[in-house]
C-alpha cells in the first residue's frame, strides 16, 4: 500500500495516462482519415500512434504491481477517444451531404442557398401531409452551421438530415 503513495507510482500512472490519451486521440483521428480516403495522413497518424501504444503498453506490463498504471491506462484510453473526437470536430475535414425537406418554402430556400454559392438540387416529393420540396446539398463540413442558419432563416420548420460523403468526381463542389 505504501507503494501507491509514492510519487514514482503516481508519475508512472500519469505518464501512462498521457501516452494513452495521445495514442487514442491519434487513433481516433486516423480512423476518421481512413474513412475519408486520406491515405498519407492516415499512414503518418498510424505510425506515431503505434509507437506511442507500444511504449504505453510496455510500461503497464513492466509494472503490473502498480494498480494505478491500469487505471491510468483505462482512463487514458477513454479520454483519448473523446479528445480525438473533439479535435476531429474542430478540424471539420471533408464533405457532408444535406437533405432538406420543406413543405412550403423549398424554392426560396434553394435560391438563398444558391445566392451563397452552394449547389442545390431540387426534388418535388410527396410527404405525409402533401407535396414538399426536397433539397439535396453537398457542402464542406465547416460550412454546415452556416447552411443550417440559412435554412432556419428561410423555414424554421424545415427538416434536415446529414451524412458523410466522399466526393468521387465531377459535379459542383464549393471547395
Amino acid at each position: 500500500m505504501e507503494f501507491l503513495l509514492s510519487p514514482a507510482a503516481w508519475l508512472a500512472a500519469l505518464t501512462i495516462f498521457g501516452l494513452r490519451v495521445s495514442d487514442m486521440s491519434l487513433d481516433t483521428l486516423r480512423v476518421l482519415f481512413v474513412m475519408r480516403g486520406r491515405k498519407g495522413t492516415a499512414w503518418v497518424l498510424g505510425f506515431f500512434q503505434s509507437i506511442i501504444y507500444v511504449i504505453a503498453i510496455s510500461s503497464v506490463l513492466s509494472q503490473l504491481k502498480n494498480p494505478l498504471n491500469l487505471i491510468g491506462y483505462g482512463a487514458g484510453f477513454a479520454t483519448g477517444n473523446v479528445i480525438g473526437m473533439i479535435v476531429e470536430e474542430r478540424l471539420a475535414i471533408g464533405h457532408i451531404h444535406l437533405w432538406i425537406i420543406s413543405p412550403r418554402l423549398g424554392v426560396a430556400m434553394a435560391q438563398a442557398l444558391r445566392a451563397e454559392g452552394y449547389g442545390v438540387t431540387e426534388i418535388s416529393a410527396r410527404g405525409k401531409d402533401g407535396m414538399v420540396s426536397v433539397l439535396s446539398v453537398s457542402v464542406l463540413r465547416k460550412d454546415v452551421p452556416h447552411v443550417e442558419a440559412l435554412v432556419h432563416a428561410q423555414d424554421p420548420e424545415a427538416f434536415m438530415t446529414s451524412e458523410d460523403v466522399r466526393p468521387v468526381r465531377r459535379g459542383f463542389w464549393r471547395a
